[in-house]
């Protein structure tokens, strides 16, 4: 062993404390001073006293590395609790350190190792061994565990600081470069500072002052017995995909353009995509540590557990005096072969073997347990609900389970306990059987933490823990305790938590992540809830106003109870809030961008309840800002394009503006090239792009875009299983793309596929889920558009009684009301074309007017209310020949237009409504100019929507009947040509014979080209008529058996 000198805190070489060294020794540090040369230290508070006698001079005091994220951690303390038996891993350990140790000799010689393995292979162990052996070999090595849920160690923005502080120390001509580029980019220490990406903080921090020193022309004596080891574990640990992506592609680039550089990087991680992608590739090593894996091995490892515990154990001991070896060879031999090769699972198999309990509470020995592990299923999910199964009788299991589970970082026994409101000793009654999966420290200063990341992923998956799932709903009860707990402390006059070094952890959890709980449990919010979430946050900040934690705790609540009660006073109280906290945060704080999209997400959700477009605009100002601060690639740049392509679609529709809606499509595009799968939100990322694509198909009836929406809003619900938050939302919005596609081909099968999918997601929104209403909206829908279809009756009174309960599940003020209400209308209206009921008629037209008074000027759809209305007056001039009823309805007609100014999507529709009416309104008068102003609105309309738009029909038709009046009025030739080409691009459009109106076309033109006949003479007309005559006549006859 070596006990070479090194700089542990980075500090220049004529820093003196104590004439302090410290030595790497066994993976920990021993210290010497003038006083004490054996002394055993902890790094951390040796570094805290170097500091206090040299402040200025500290590098770990700039940098502030992460402690506990090395090989040289307490891993007690800070898991993974992993290092290798000794023994076992020898050859892949060897393996790895020869490769660490070989000077780089080629140009293509990887600099970059990745061992990649399943759960439980023992990649941390294997990481820890070649950290220490490293250093017992004299060779400088640098580590970072990440850990999943963890604090930043599930992070990545501190990795470089981490990194650079431990350079400094092991190669300490690496340390004045370090200084030199913090001194010249203060930016570089700060968390999420805009315009300072990954790549720039590892390039300026990490590789540059390594090159740097290294071709400083002095020599390197740290790196005399090999090149410089840059060991990181856990790579799929790390929450942020893209960061991680970042990362690898900045270390390749760096490797490529320095193909001597003595440094070497060892990864380990799970196969997961977003690594794998990266990595398999040629300036990389792989190494696939299934290779690596025997039973050899794990009898070592079972072994040494096996004899080391028989030495602890007196009942052991008594059962091998009596009964002689134990385990049996033969025993031993099957539980090696039932294991497998997972150093994971052989551990937690041991640990379940030693538990003190049985499943059923009573006492069992080891002996007793044996045979029980040799039956397990040999996966971690069999041995977890077995595990579990232990504690689950006791008072508080699942909600201490699910707190652990979900907790963002860990938290000690009493943490647990005072967030949950219970004594220490019942969080320890519960853990103490747990100790095979769970790490129960045996002091309360430790966190409790998962043996494996697995069980969290076991726990928050329904259908693998079954009764032991950790439901979302336990977001609202921990966000419950977090405001409790803040509150508690805020009464004994503790202001800030944030930088209160006193705190106990369940305070300072309550503090930094009770939003984190809020936003995951939102959609799980009862009334009353929200309104206790409220009581509570609005005493803690009358306790101490103006404090810009409490003001942003008090806004997101009540932003969320807005939504979800429509209250125009919450939403107010809300936006208030929001700028109250704007001011706190000017341009330069850390935290301005989240404040922007806060403000703007309150401005917006009022928006969609009034449709007041200055809020709209106001949003979409406060997204471009907000976006702005936060260039690619930061990691909350992918959210913040989200909500401004939302904005922008919501422009579109209500100016028509295509330019916005172009820009919104590209926005989201980008979006989701930035939560690649299996990115967590990338199911939000294709269901807002496929809603712009579905927007500009509406818009252009560009079939591609439907197409491409289908595929992407598939792709969504493949990625959303249930019970994942966004199936539902994926569900809709398939079902409404496919009732999209079915108008166009006429096909049932597109409509039975939605039906069956708006079923689905009413079922995952039961009353008095918020989308409960809306869930029933959009399957009425769906059977409306299938009765269209089909004319089966049935299926309107299915959607008319659809509509119905989903008025009685949003009464006024909900937000949701108004689309009820216009269905309910717009299918009694069709209700009473087919049975001529007027009760139908006149209910549907009440409808509509109370929907016209609740969408008042400038409501931005006030314009579709005035047409519904318009048609439904329309309907009764026909069945009454009432002259007021076609006068309102153009008036109604002329003031949608009026709102609807080109290139607004909804004008063809309003052109060919107030065309319709002036034609029968000409039909009642004979007043030429409102024929001939009805022409130019057709014209106009056909202009809006030329072929191959899905709605070009319609014009077409009415134009063709508009000018057959005008032939008949003027006998002028060229009106009947035209009327009569109209006709022919009509039946050409839609050739589909099912088509429910070509018998209709077919006739009209066959009377068109009779008038031609009767004028011209052209014997050819005729022979078209019979033609015409007999299709129309087999689809009339098809037509009426199919709806008998």
């Amino acid at each position: 062993m070596s006990n070479r000198p090194i700089n542990v805190l980075g500090r220049s070489q004529n820093t003196h404390v104590e004439q302090l060294n410290a030595y790497q020794v066994d993976g920990d540090y021993h210290v010497h001073t003038a006083q004490d040369k054996s002394k055993r230290f902890c790094p951390h508070s040796l570094i805290k006293s170097a500091i206090w006698a040299n402040h200025s001079a500290g590098l770990y005091e700039l940098l502030q590395p992460i402690e506990d994220t090395s090989h040289t951690r307490d891993r007690k303390r800070s898991p993974p609790d992993s290092a290798c038996t000794r023994g076992t891993r020898v050859e892949v350990v060897k393996k790895v350190t020869t490769w660490t140790a070989d000077n780089i000799s080629a140009a293509d010689e990887p600099h970059i190792l990745w061992m990649h393995g399943y759960v439980g292979s023992g990649k941390s162990a294997i990481s820890q061994e070649v950290c220490v052996t490293s250093g017992r070999q004299d060779r400088p090595v640098a580590s970072f565990f990440f850990f999943r849920n963890a604090g930043d160690r599930s992070k990545i923005w501190r990795l470089a600081t981490t990194l650079a502080s431990q350079m400094a120390a092991v190669v300490p001509e690496t340390e004045h470069f370090v200084r030199v580029a913090v001194k010249a980019n203060p930016a570089l220490l700060r968390q999420d500072e805009a315009g300072v990406s990954l790549q720039s903080r590892m390039q300026s921090l990490v590789y540059a002052p390594f090159k740097a020193a290294v071709q400083g022309g002095r020599m390197i004596v740290a790196l005399a017995r090999g090149p410089f080891l840059i060991v990181l574990d856990g790579l799929d640990e790390c929450d942020n995909k893209d960061e991680v992506q970042e990362l690898i592609e900045g270390m390749l680039a760096f490797f490529d353009d320095n193909p001597f550089i003595p440094l070497r990087v060892f990864i380990t991680s799970r196969v997961e995509q977003h690594i794998q992608s990266h990595l398999d590739v040629p300036g990389v090593r792989l190494d696939n540590l299934v290779d690596h894996c025997s039973d050899a091995d794990i009898a070592t490892f079972l072994e040494v557990l096996f004899k080391n515990e028989m030495r602890r154990n007196p009942v052991i001991r008594a059962y091998i005096s009596e009964h002689g070896e134990w385990p049996p060879t033969n025993d031993k031999r099957k539980l090696v072969q039932h294991i497998g090769g997972s150093f994971i699972f052989a551990s937690t198999v041991f640990k379940f073997i030693m538990g003190s309990t049985a499943e059923d509470g009573s006492s069992a020995t080891p002996m007793d347990r044996l045979p029980l592990a040799l039956k397990m299923n040999p996966g971690l999910d069999g041995l977890y609900t077995q595990t579990l199964a232990r504690s689950q009788h006791l008072p508080h299991f699942p909600d201490i389970i699910s707190t652990i589970a979900l907790l963002e970082t860990p938290l000690p026994t009493s943490g647990i306990a005072e967030l949950l409101g219970i004594s220490t000793y019942k969080v320890v009654n519960v853990l103490v059987n747990l100790q095979a999966i769970i790490q129960v420290p045996g002091t309360d200063d430790i966190p409790v933490t998962l043996f494996h990341t697995s069980l969290r992923d076991f726990l928050t998956t329904q259908s693998r823990s079954g009764r032991f799932f950790a439901h979302p709903r336990e977001h609202v009860r921990l966000y419950f305790r977090c405001l409790q707990c803040e509150l508690v402390y805020r009464q004994h006059g503790v202001r800030s938590l944030t930088n209160n070094t006193q705190r106990k952890p369940a305070a300072a959890y309550a503090c930094r992540y009770s939003a984190v709980h809020l936003s995951e449990g939102g959609d799980l919010f009862q009334s009353a809830e929200f309104d206790l979430a409220i009581k509570l946050c609005r005493e803690t900040l009358g306790l101490y106003p103006g404090t810009p934690e409490l003001i942003q705790s008090l806004a997101r609540v009540t932003v969320d109870r807005a939504w979800r009660t429509g209250s125009l006073v919450d939403f107010e109280e809300a936006i208030s809030l929001n700028r109250q906290l704007l001011e706190f945060r000017p341009s330069s704080h850390p935290d301005r961008s989240a404040s922007l999209s806060d403000l703007g997400i309150a401005l917006w959700n009022r928006y969609q309840q009034t449709r007041a477009m200055a809020d709209l605009e106001e949003a979409t100002s406060l997204r471009r800002e907000a976006l702005e601060l936060e260039p690619s690639p930061h990691p909350h740049r992918s959210s913040l394009l989200s909500d401004l392509g939302s904005a922008l679609c919501d422009r579109y529709r209500c100016t028509g503006s295509v330019a916005d809606l172009d820009e919104a499509i590209s926005v989201h595009r980008e979006a989701l090239e930035l939560r690649p799968s299996p990115h967590p939100n990338r199911s939000v990322a294709l269901n807002t792009l496929g809603d712009g694509l579905r927007d500009r198909y509406q818009h252009t009836g560009i079939v591609p875009d439907l197409e491409e929406a289908i595929s992407l809003y598939r792709e969504a619900l493949e990625i959303s299983p249930p019970p994942h938050p966004d199936r539902s939302w994926s569900l809709n919005n398939l079902g409404r793309a496919l009732c999209d596609r079915s108008r166009c081909t006429r096909t049932t099968a597109d409509l039975e596929e939605a039906i069956s999918l708006h079923r689905e997601a009413l079922e995952l929104s039961p009353p008095p889920h918020p989308n409960y209403p809306s869930s029933l909206n959009n399957l009425g829908l769906a059977f409306r558009d299938r009765y269209e279809c089909t004319g089966t009756v049935a299926d309107l009174e299915e959607a008319i009684s659809l509509y119905r309960e989903a008025l009685e599940f949003s009464s006024l003020p909900h937000p949701n009301r108004l689309l009820p209400l216009k269905n309910l209308g717009l299918a009694l209206c069709d209700r009473y074309r087919r049975t001529r009921t007027t009760a139908d008629l006149e209910e549907a037209i009440s409808l509509h007017r109370q929907v016209l008074e609740l969408r008042p000027s400038p409501h931005p759809q006030r314009s579709l209310s005035l047409s519904d209305l318009g048609v439904a007056l329309g309907d009764r001039y026909q069945l009454t020949g009432t002259v007021a009823d076609i006068e309102e309805a153009i008036s109604l007609y002329r003031e949608a237009l009026e709102l609807l100014p080109p290139p607004h999507p909804n004008r063809s529709s309003s052109l060919n409504d107030l065309g319709n009416a002036l034609l029968s309104y000409h039909r009642l008068t004979g007043a030429m100019a409102d024929l001939e102003e009805a022409i130019s609105l057709y014209r106009e309309a056909l202009e809006l929507q030329p072929s191959p738009h899905p709605n070009r029909s319609l014009p077409l038709y009415k134009l063709a009947l508009s000018l057959k009046s005008m032939y008949e009025a003027t006998h002028k030739l060229s009106h009947l040509q035209e009327a009569i080409a109209h006709c022919e691009e009509l039946l050409e459009f839609c050739h589909a014979v099912r088509h429910q109106d070509r018998a209709d076309w077919l006739l009209t033109l066959g009377s068109l080209l009779q008038m031609r006949f009767d004028t011209t003479g052209h014997e050819e007309d005729l022979a078209k008529i019979l033609t015409l005559k007999e299709e129309a006549n087999r689809l009339s006859t098809s037509s009426t058996e199919s709806t008998t």
